[in-house]
Parts: C-alpha cells; structure tokens; sequence
C-alpha cells in the first residue's frame, strides 16, 4: 500500500528489469514523505506494509484451495 499514490493511465510504476532501481527508489521516497522524513517510521510502515499484504495473499492462497478441493470431491464418482 503505497501511501499517497495516484496510479497514472499506463499503470503506477514502469515495468521490466531496468525499471527496478527507480521503482525501488519511488516508492521509498513515497514513505519517506509519508512519514515527515522520518527514515525509521517510513521503514516501518513499509515493513508493516509489506507484512500485511503476505497475509492477504496466503489467505487468498488458502481460500483458492479450499475451492479446489471442495470441487475435486463434488466432480468425484460416486461410491459403488
């Protein structure tokens, strides 16, 4: 979560492996000004940040297959 950050048409960020640096460097910069220039609070809140959104995505991993399971044991042939 990229604290004041308007996505622009194309996409937030550029992609391919040059763009990495700058991306890094943007978005550090966001936090840092996020933060008042405090360089221990913005790492903090991307850590924070970055933390949260692993939990989204390991619950969105385990709720994809849950669904994946249930729907193996529906599409299975009855007992004989």
């Amino acid at each position: 979560m990229i604290p004041n950050h308007d996505p622009e048409p194309d996409g937030p960020w550029p992609s391919g492996p040059e763009a990495a640096p700058s991306t890094v460097e943007a978005i550090a910069a966001l936090y840092l000004r996020a933060s008042g220039g405090d360089a221990a609070a913005a790492l903090h809140r991307m850590i924070a940040d970055a933390l949260a959104d692993l939990r989204e995505a390991e619950g969105r991993e385990r709720r994809c297959e849950r669904l994946i399971s249930r729907g193996y044991v529906r599409g299975a042939q009855p007992p004989r």
